[in-house]
């Protein structure tokens, strides 16, 4: 498949996905189902610090479940966007979180420059990753803006990658570039499913 070609299959993927994603009733019902299932993985009992990503519009919703992780007992972990690159906020109250840009939950500016707050990419156990849709392989493709690419360029190798969708996010198949990111599952409300990870 050539990168045009590709490209073009993607922005339809990403079509069919929203619309599939936007459709669906239920969605908090459903969420909780799902990340629920990714609290019983065992990547997540073995994991001492985990990166939560906060939903987004349609996204499978994390933030019902928060609550219930940070009593856990792990290092709870969420990102924040900055020019374009993610960073990441030690997270130990929802009370640390106010809705920011674009309507998204996000820590509250005044404690990002809290040194004790910042994690590094490196010090994550597991990474749950948010995308519009995948694969049973699991192929990813997100929103074009390469915001997760790059964070997992420097997760470590053994750092279990797990996608978080709604059935209704599953295609046949997600055109795959050379820099693309395969996950090691993708958790639905109907299954948890083996992806060929990074290899």
């Amino acid at each position: 498949m050539t990168t045009t070609s590709a490209a073009d299959r993607k922005t339809q993927i990403r079509e069919q996905a929203h619309a599939a994603r936007n459709a669906l009733p239920n969605k908090d019902e459903i969420s909780r189902t799902i990340v629920q299932r990714f609290m019983s993985l065992p990547e997540y009992a073995a994991a001492k610090t985990v990166l939560f990503y906060l939903d987004v519009r349609s996204e499978a919703r994390t933030r019902h479940e928060l609550p219930n992780a940070l009593t856990s007992g792990k290092k709870i972990v969420v990102p924040y966007c900055v020019d374009g690159e993610l960073e990441l906020f030690h997270l130990e109250s929802m009370d640390e979180l106010s809705v920011g840009m674009y309507k998204i939950l996000e820590p509250k500016p005044e404690l990002r420059t809290v040194e004790a707050k910042k994690v590094s990419v490196e010090e994550l156990d597991l990474i749950m990753v948010p995308g519009v849709a995948f694969d049973r392989r699991g192929g990813r493709t997100g929103h074009g803006k390469g915001y997760y690419d790059k964070l997992l360029e420097h997760a470590r190798r053994e750092t279990p990658l797990v996608a978080l969708a709604f059935e209704c996010q599953l295609f046949d198949e997600i055109p795959m570039m050379d820099h693309d990111v395969f996950m090691d599952k993708v958790v639905t409300e109907a299954a948890v499913y083996e992806g060929r990870g990074r290899g």
